[in-house]
């Protein structure tokens, strides 16, 4: 079934913005019940996430592709399989939405609805851990729309959540998500200055893996 272009930002938008509801509000749910404990509050953030992944791009995956992810986006556009106005305006309405997703979530905490992060994040080796989480996410989509187009939900999800353990800067690998997490003065959030780097990282990551695995998927002719 073919969706208008209405259909596919709305389907951008609402998932966009549950997928950041999630990984704010678990943030703030998990650091107000660990005590304490860091380690536990992230498992909270860490299970919140992967597992909305999944939902969502379930529910949105056959309307609009469930990219909820500029990078995501930026690879298809690479790869020629959506128009770049379409993808301009899927990364306009991701970056809004992600806004949107992070207020929902102080609405519901009863925080600030407008607020500035003062969570440090910087360094090389986040930046690289930015670079390998979204060459990961890139590859594990690629791979499985190959091969197993059933197991992208399920996959993306997983990847999400082993990333937020085996990189060091948790996996943002969203450059909405980033923004999104400036505007966010919590457990989940990341300092404005700080983003721009992540961001970047997050773009060559994503383009790299396109070629890459451009290359490695190709069929013999």
């Amino acid at each position: 079934m073919e969706f208008s272009s209405g259909r596919r930002l709305a389907a951008e938008f609402i998932g966009t913005a549950f997928l950041l509801a999630a990984v704010v509000g678990s943030g703030i749910m998990g650091e107000s019940l660990a005590g304490g404990n860091v380690a536990l509050a992230l498992l909270g953030n860490t299970i919140a996430t992967g597992a909305i992944l999944a939902v969502l791009i379930l529910v949105f995956g056959p309307i609009s592709g469930a990219h909820f992810n500029p990078a995501v986006t930026l690879a298809f556009l690479l790869r020629r399989e959506i128009a770049p106005s379409e993808a301009a305006v899927f990364i306009g309405v991701q970056i809004v939405a992600a806004i949107c997703g992070a207020a929902a979530a102080h609405i519901m905490f009863a925080e600030p609805i407008l607020q500035i992060s003062t969570n440090a994040r910087t360094g090389a080796g986040q930046w690289f851990a930015e670079f390998v989480a979204a060459f990961g996410l890139i590859a594990t989509i690629l791979g499985c729309v190959r091969f197993r187009p059933d197991a992208v939900p399920y996959a993306v999800g997983l990847f999400i959540t082993a990333g937020y353990w085996f990189t060091a800067s948790t996996s943002f690998a969203n450059p909405a998500v980033t923004i999104a997490r400036t505007f966010t003065d919590t457990f989940s959030g990341i300092a404005p200055g700080d983003a721009p780097a992540f961001i970047a990282a997050q773009l060559v990551g994503a383009v790299a893996a396109t070629v890459i695995f451009g290359w490695l998927l190709r069929q013999k002719p």
